[in-house]
């Protein structure tokens, strides 16, 4: 089913952060606002996926915060200044869900657990993941939207596990193929 040109302001759409929104450091975190960084034509998408959604959700697994390499002030501070940009440019994200636990711990809500998009659901009741989108850069990303019943898209060229409903080289080439 070709769902783009179906999209409107009754279709939520999922983010992952890193990789996806901000440069993704490997095998670290960003630990502190300094070290986030946007990546290309983040900030352009933003504005046309305000106009396309109704809702506008962040999902992220945050597991520096519970290895101890950062606080979750520290994340709040990186996901303020991100906001204020994405706003800055006419864009918007409703609301921001952070799992900062770690793979080990037992009961964790990681991605790809789709306890994150429950989350939201419970937030915001109108969310119906047969119409929603989730957009991530790893397989644990298009693992949580297949195991909540979303689209899924990648961006970027990581292996994935399980393929996702489409693909694109990034979040801005994704979003235009939606104007």
């Amino acid at each position: 089913m070709d769902w783009r040109g179906k999209i409107d302001k009754s279709w939520t759409l999922f983010l992952d952060r890193d990789g996806v929104i901000n440069v993704r450091l490997i095998d670290d975190y960003v630990k502190k606002v300094e070290e986030f960084e946007f990546l290309p034509g983040v900030l352009e998408a933003f504005k046309i996926f305000a106009e396309k959604f109704g809702r506008i959700i962040i999902v992220t697994n945050q597991q520096g915060v519970g290895k101890g390499l950062m606080t979750m002030h520290d994340v709040a501070e990186a996901h303020a200044y991100m906001l204020k940009e994405i706003e800055s440019q006419k864009g918007r994200v409703d609301k921001i869900y952070v799992c900062p636990q770690l793979k080990s711990d037992p009961d964790n809500y990681r991605k790809p657990s789709p306890r994150m998009a429950f989350m939201a659901q419970h937030d915001f009741p109108e969310i119906d993941f047969e119409k929603s989108v989730m957009v991530g850069d790893s397989s644990s990303d298009i693992e949580f939207g297949k195991n909540a019943g979303m689209y899924t898209v990648q961006v970027g060229n990581e292996p994935v596990k399980c393929k996702p409903d489409s693909q694109f080289e990034s979040l801005l080439k994704f979003a235009k193929v939606l104007k």
